[in-house]
């Protein structure tokens, strides 16, 4: 399951906008590791080719980066180590890592997932060792396919599903669509506003926002617990700084990959980062005392 899907779909509160009808359709299904939804409010409905074309992306973004199908391009990458031609969603993918990795100072990478398969296996503290040993964005290699180093494997979940949200929302943009919420784990949002609700795991609804466009994505690390320790992982075994994370982006798979890494990040360096993505619209942060703060 996705790790920021529970604060997702437990936490949020949604309004209809103030000019939305009666009318509503909603598309909903299992799929990047927990439900996707997709809300219209007014209008006639999304009609077939719509739907088939929401359906038709998701499906493309699995086949490429799930790690859940075993015959996923990912889950093939990881098993060999390389891939000659990888799939347009996978290079997508890679790219956006390499900006999050840079912007991050390295908190986004990607090559945790030896060690989040080493805890969650409660291996051997020297297995642990040895799978962090193989930490290293720098160590992939994509310019022309993509080969990772010895022991290394890839995980996606970080990034995939806002992915995955920004491209429905682009379809239904083209299409002319809204007032709509896309709920991927991450919400996007056309011609709302909608009223999301920041949930904290340990000290509750704490505040909402309104969103009218753009994306807004949460994640904490209470949110799932490994054997010794948090879901949200160091790539240098930092510790997460908040209890929870919210960024609002102008992109959903921005939103995604900064709400993961700034849980690792203090104010000074989110800040940092901020001043160069003006994609970013705003950070809020839970402290682990329960304070709600905007940075």
């Amino acid at each position: 399951m996705k790790r920021r899907r529970f604060l997702a779909i437990s936490a949020a509160a949604l309004a209809l906008p103030p000019a939305a009808d009666a009318h509503s359709t909603s598309w909903q299904s299992q799929a990047l590791g927990g439900q996707v939804r997709v809300d219209l409010r007014g209008g006639e409905g999304m009609n077939q080719r719509i739907l088939s074309a929401i359906a038709a992306i998701i499906a493309e973004v699995e086949a490429a980066a799930s790690l859940f199908r075993p015959d996923s391009a990912l889950v093939r990458l990881n098993e060999t180590g390389g891939l000659a031609d990888p799939p347009p969603v996978l290079q997508d993918l890679l790219g956006l890592s390499d900006r999050l990795h840079a912007v991050t100072g390295g908190l986004f990478d990607p090559t945790v997932q030896p060690l989040w398969r080493a805890l969650a296996e409660r291996a051997s503290a020297q297995a642990i060792a040895e799978a962090r040993s193989r930490i290293g964005w720098h160590n992939v290699a994509h310019q022309d396919g993509v080969r990772l180093a010895p022991g290394q494997a890839l995980t996606f979940n970080g990034i995939a599903q806002g992915y995955a949200a920004d491209r429905v929302a682009a379809v239904l943009r083209r299409a002319g669509y809204g007032p709509a919420l896309i709920d991927m784990g991450e919400f996007v949002a056309l011609d709302g506003p909608f009223t999301l609700g920041i949930d904290d795991p340990t000290h509750g609804m704490l505040g909402q926002r309104q969103l009218s466009a753009g994306a807004l994505a949460t994640s904490s690390p209470a949110a799932q617990w490994l054997p010794g320790g948090t879901h949200i992982l160091g790539p240098m075994d930092q510790a997460p700084v908040w209890s929870t994370i919210t960024v609002e982006a102008d992109s959903a798979v921005l939103a995604d990959g900064l709400s993961t890494a700034f849980c690792l990040m203090p104010a000074t360096m989110i800040r940092a980062a901020c001043a160069n993505l003006p994609e970013v619209r705003r950070v809020t942060a839970v402290t682990f005392e329960g304070e709600f703060l905007t940075l």
